[in-house]
């Protein structure tokens, strides 16, 4: 079943136990908080060195967090997202749309309140990221944002893309915007498995706004 035949399907898209919910989220202790300054490695300071050099300053938080108890993989993984994040070749307002639907599928609160005020900004509709946050297709998508909606659910639901909704994401981003896409989908999903299995505490602006879904 396509996302157009199953426009209002909840289960699938977040993918987790509803007695795991938002408000219990909020009171289980983070697994693998910040370590102390005196207690890193010679490596783990480099790594974060490295973040601050390619994040242009920007302090080490969210997923980089636990990925810093192993070094060499946070090195490679935010390059990875440097490159995802600003300089792919999937438009701001789609890119944006992308990482929500990741982040709906893993119900990673700290994901979605980061992107989702990134989404705003980049000029996705509300009503598209309110529909998302919810579960449903959004209405009224415009037919880039549409094309992509349906390829990324297809892609986590069913593990594979159909024709018709390659050729449709196709049409509107080509073929280095379909693999970037699915770059994407697979970077913010490791986020989010990184977050969900550390427990990463939110910050104290962001709030537990995305219910899980049951299976």
């Amino acid at each position: 079943m396509t996302p157009r035949d199953d426009q209002q399907t909840r289960p699938g898209i977040a993918g987790a136990p509803a007695a795991d919910g938002k408000e219990r989220h909020l009171t289980r202790p983070d697994r693998l908080p910040p370590i102390p300054d005196a207690a890193m490695t010679s490596e783990q300071r480099d790594a974060i060195a490295d973040f601050e050099r390619t994040r242009a300053g920007a302090r080490l938080e969210g997923p980089f967090v636990p990925l810093l108890r192993s070094p060499e993989l946070l090195r490679r993984v935010q390059q990875v997202g440097a490159y995802l994040r600003h300089r792919s070749a999937v438009p701001p307002r789609l890119r944006e749309m992308v990482i929500l639907i990741a982040a709906r599928r893993w119900c990673q609160q700290f994901e979605w309140n980061i992107h989702a005020a990134d989404a705003g900004a980049a000029g996705l509709p509300a009503a598209v990221i309110d529909a998302i946050a919810e579960g449903r297709r959004p209405a009224g998508m415009a037919d880039d944002e549409s094309a992509l909606h349906d390829f990324c659910l297809e892609l986590l639901r069913n593990q594979s893309v159909s024709d018709a909704a390659y050729a449709d994401a196709l049409a509107h981003i080509g073929e280095a915007g379909v693999i970037d896409v699915v770059g994407l989908l697979g970077y913010y999903s490791l986020l989010a498995m990184v977050m969900n299995t550390a427990r990463t505490a939110l910050r104290g602006d962001m709030s537990a706004v995305l219910d899980r879904f049951p299976c």
